[in-house]
């Protein structure tokens, strides 16, 4: 339902003159390049504008999204009908061993980069993840550990020492970590309308240069199994696993690398992936997450559940049935690398 003219100047009489913009496209914002406009647009640059915001929204009782980086994330082709808040608040402070940063802070480069240079350890596992500190830890952000071994998977929960919160009744109020209750993929932010405004984490002294070694090697893992943002945009991860079974590996199996619908392709590089080739619309990526979803299912049993958000209006999926597209010559896939990991040992 649109907004009211008296909602539209009390927005902009409380978040500044100037400041809430209308008709803002939103697929630049994202990291799939996929999204029609929002109704409004605000950009909060401090905690206390963030925290106002949602008090306002909240208040007026005003449809409303937080967007940070713009991963995991599908805006529908018709856009936002509301304001959507983009989280622009990034102020970063070191101090003893710990980082204490706003929500909106980019965590790689720009914290994980500025906390090896000082020499702090705990968050250079997890660069190359296109994340915020507030998406961090709604998702508990998590990466291998380092090699050769990766013998387990680190959390971002492991150095989080506590968080700042607008909590759903609009309170701010410190948290530690086990207030998130924290699971794979999973924080208490998934069922609470909690806000994150600011997290602080516990790090330990450490040697840049092992550091930046191990920095060097996740980024060199990612980029063999996850296509590069800039040139081929992606939402991450297409489906959750199943039963302990990569949704990757049941799509690979089943032979649908390369299926392209519109601007959409199953990536060859990892078949749990999607990229835009250019022109991709939203109704271009749900139809062939149905095609995808119908043809595991037919052929294996295994009904894949899609593990990403869709936000906004969406037009109807594409009905066509994708093409093929041949797999780019010198390609390594996800697969053949694990291979060769098991046969080197």
């Amino acid at each position: 339902m649109p907004l009211k003219q008296r909602d539209i100047r009390k927005l902009a009489a409380v978040l500044g003159a100037g400041r809430v913009q209308r008709g803002v496209l939103l697929a630049p914002y994202t990291t799939m390049k996929i999204g029609g406009p929002a109704d409004f647009f605000y950009e909060a640059f401090t905690e206390q504008e963030l925290a106002q915001a949602i008090r306002t929204v909240r208040a007026m009782e005003i449809p409303h999204f937080l967007l940070g980086c713009g991963a995991n994330v599908v805006i529908g082709d018709k856009g936002f009908r509301g304001l959507v808040i983009r989280n622009r608040a990034q102020k970063t402070d070191l101090f003893a061993h710990r980082v204490r940063a706003a929500s909106g802070a980019i965590m790689y480069p720009d914290i994980i980069e500025r906390a090896v240079a000082a020499g702090l350890s705990g968050l250079e596992h997890y660069v190359g993840i296109p994340s915020t500190v507030g998406g961090a830890l709604w998702q508990n952000l998590h990466f291998l550990a380092p090699p050769p071994a990766r013998e387990r998977t680190m959390f971002i929960e492991e150095v989080l020492l506590s968080a700042d919160l607008l909590t759903e009744e609009n309170e701010v109020k410190t948290v530690g970590a086990e207030y998130f209750d924290f699971g794979y993929d999973y924080s208490i932010l998934h069922v609470r309308d909690d806000v994150v405004l600011s997290a602080t984490f516990q790090l330990a002294p450490g040697d840049p240069g092992w550091m930046r070694k191990i920095t060097e090697a996740n980024l060199a893992w990612r980029a063999l199994r996850h296509p590069p943002l800039d040139t081929e945009p992606s939402v991450g991860s297409i489906f959750k696993k199943i039963q302990g079974i990569g949704a990757g590996r049941l799509i690979d199996e089943c032979g649908l690398k390369g299926a392209s619908l519109g601007g959409i392709v199953v990536t060859h590089r990892h078949a749990n992936i999607m990229v835009n080739t250019g022109g991709g619309r939203a109704a271009d990526l749900q139809g062939l997450i149905a095609f995808v979803r119908a043809a595991v299912f037919e052929r294996t049993g295994y009904q894949l559940e899609t593990e990403i958000d869709f936000i906004g209006d969406f037009e109807r999926p594409n009905p066509s049935r994708p093409v093929f597209l041949p797999r780019p010559p010198g390609l390594i896939t996800a697969e053949e690398l694990a291979q060769r990991r098991n046969r080197n040992g």
